[in-house]
């Protein structure tokens, strides 16, 4: 079974799938020189781009997909007859990615990713004996509140969110938050082993910005209030009472609304949004100053 980073991937590949089969069963020798003419169509010897090959697509889903930004953003689109050779009509499918035609040359995806996987991690001391982190207690788990930037945590790649499993060796299930804030400080300064779970509570949701540069939903105070109807928001799944960490895999937490909306506007069409129900995030947040948030916090833009 395919799987899909939003909606509208899924229902553009659908068509174009759709297209790619009639193209086979008419002509062994793959061309658009050889499509029929039907009314969903148009007839044309020359290369065609894709919204030219699926008309309604320039409209689709709120979608601009004109044959400018096609060339733009989905180069690979740009010239079909490669694509039809590349297509495999016995599996269904393409062998350059096509199961994610607007996402899949997203990097912002790619950063964003969630694995809510286990790894571990080597920290060290900075010379103030800091590794850069705050931890938060949560159902007899630990968990990621703070990651100061250019810290040793930052630059061993820890997030907001992330459960810390064990440390030295040691695990941490019912340890309070100052138990652990102590043991890191009675740590050596040098090789200390944490054992990390990716982000359990969080979930990423990729968007793709309509004509108008929007994804319909808007937020206060980085909390989503609204989802706007029949936007890729409501189509791709937002909820309220979410709260945003991320966009694009950068940390967007502790910033103003302005400057979180800035980064939005500075995304490329497809983007990747971060979240957390709001109960959970204000309960790891509870009692934190808001200016360690938006001073501190590691809001770098993460490298891939």
């Amino acid at each position: 079974m395919s799987l899909y980073p939003s909606l509208e991937d899924m229902k553009i590949d659908q068509l174009m799938k759709a297209q790619h089969s009639l193209v086979q069963t008419v002509s062994n020798n793959v061309g658009y020189q050889n499509i029929p003419n039907t009314s969903n169509m148009n007839n044309t010897s020359s290369p065609t781009h894709l919204a030219n090959v699926y008309p309604a697509l320039k409209d689709f889903m709120g979608l601009d997909l004109s044959s400018e930004i096609i060339a733009l953003n989905m180069p690979e689109h740009s010239q079909p007859t490669s694509e039809l050779q590349n297509f495999n009509p016995a599996t269904g499918k393409t062998f350059n990615n096509l199961i994610a035609p607007l996402s899949g040359q997203s990097l912002g995806l790619q950063k964003a990713q969630v694995t809510h996987g286990i790894r571990q991690l080597i920290l060290c001391k900075d010379k103030h004996g800091k590794v850069g982190l705050r931890v938060k207690a949560i159902d007899n788990g630990i968990f990621v509140t703070l990651v100061i930037d250019k810290s040793p945590a930052a630059l061993a790649g820890l997030r907001f969110g992330d459960q810390i499993l064990e440390i030295n060796g040691i695990g941490l299930a019912g340890y309070t938050m100052d138990k652990v804030h102590d043991l890191l400080k009675k740590s050596p300064v040098n090789g200390i082993s944490v054992v990390v779970r990716d982000r359990p509570f969080e979930r990423t949701i990729t968007l793709q910005k309509d004509s108008a540069g929007l994804l319909g939903f808007q937020f206060k105070n980085g909390k989503i209030i609204t989802i706007v109807k029949d936007s890729s928001a409501a189509r791709n799944g937002v909820l309220i009472n979410h709260q945003l960490l991320e966009i694009d895999g950068q940390n967007v937490v502790g910033l103003k609304d302005k400057e979180t909306a800035k980064i939005i506007d500075e995304c490329q069409r497809t983007v990747t949004i971060t979240v957390m129900p709001s109960f959970i995030y204000d309960h790891m947040i509870k009692r934190m100053a808001g200016s360690l948030l938006k001073d501190l916090m590691d809001h770098s833009i993460p490298n891939l």
